[in-house]
């Protein structure tokens, strides 16, 4: 492997890494929060992070107006689409239905980058991306023998999410071309700090609660967590996905996403003291596989 495609894949397997645990540190965070107030917290971290980064010039961007307009497209399907969809979705659907339809993200991804960035990929490379959300598909089936489908709305609103990261991913892909990372990165944090901080202001303000919200940063474990959700989980990885995808297809680092799964399994295993089953064995060997296969097995190495 050529030394800029190492970064690459290093940059793919630690956005996985760190996507994975975080759903360790949104546990202890809602402990203390709520989802809203949550979200409000993370992109302040973040946006933080960007403005420190930015004072001291570790960073540098340039932005116009008509720039700007190009970014919040993306940004209105993520973060802020996506975690909207996803947080609603939840609360009408089980999390094993939420983990199935998410999963389903990357079928979208190839299927929106063959149509509209006109990438294509092997034949191989379409059966290792199945294969890995059938991983993911498996796992989820397996923890939870009460699926219920039933519910329409939860339903619809889970496809919405994984349409708008897929959608994303797409989107990013092509303004990687005229946007370095961090302006990319920079404008998506901003624009989710102000959106999230609003709707978390305003919620409170409607339930005469607006003396609750500096309430969490009391627990220290609360500080961590958000620390850990704002500044890698948000700021990161949104970094590393921008380089990402101005280095290889969008179906490609999409799969990656399911290699979360996997560390989410092991972290709860070590941390949370969560059993581990056959079937997430099984179900890992097939997602990460898919992930291999989709890297790998196009015509060039074939």
């Amino acid at each position: 492997m050529e030394p800029n495609n190492k970064k690459v894949y290093l940059a793919a397997t630690a956005y996985a890494l760190i996507t994975g645990l975080s759903y360790l540190f949104v546990k202890i965070a809602l402990e203390s929060s709520d989802p809203f107030d949550l979200l409000a917290y993370r992109f302040s971290a973040a946006f933080l992070a960007v403005l420190i980064s930015y004072m001291f010039k570790w960073i540098r961007v340039n932005y116009s107006r008509e720039r700007i307009l190009k970014i919040i497209p993306i940004a209105l399907l993520y973060p802020l689409s996506f975690f909207a969809f996803q947080t609603f979705g939840l609360q009408y659907t089980s999390s094993a239905e939420g983990g199935i339809l998410l999963s389903a993200s990357p079928i979208f991804t190839l299927i929106l980058a063959t149509y509209f960035l006109k990438e294509k990929t092997a034949l191989l490379q379409k059966l290792s991306i199945l294969i890995s959300v059938s991983g993911v598909i498996y796992i989820t089936i397996n923890k939870s023998s009460n699926l219920d489908f039933n519910n329409i709305r939860g339903t619809v609103l889970l496809i919405l999410a994984a349409l708008s990261i897929s959608g994303y991913s797409v989107m990013a892909r092509r303004l990687t071309k005229d946007f370095t990372s961090i302006e990319l990165s920079s404008m998506m944090i901003l624009i989710s700090f102000v959106s999230y901080n609003s709707i978390s202001v305003v919620k409170h303000l409607m339930n005469g609660t607006l003396s609750n919200f500096l309430q969490p940063l009391t627990n220290i474990s609360f500080i961590i967590a958000i620390l850990y959700l704002g500044v890698l989980s948000s700021l990161g990885t949104s970094l590393m996905t921008n380089y990402i995808l101005s280095k290889i297809e969008a179906s490609k680092m999409s799969v990656f996403s399911n290699l979360g799964t996997v560390i989410t399994i092991m972290a709860g295993t070590a941390f949370l003291k969560e059993k581990i089953y056959l079937y997430h064995i099984i179900g890992s060997i097939l997602i990460v596989g898919g992930v291999l296969g989709a890297n790998f097995l196009d015509k060039k190495h074939a």
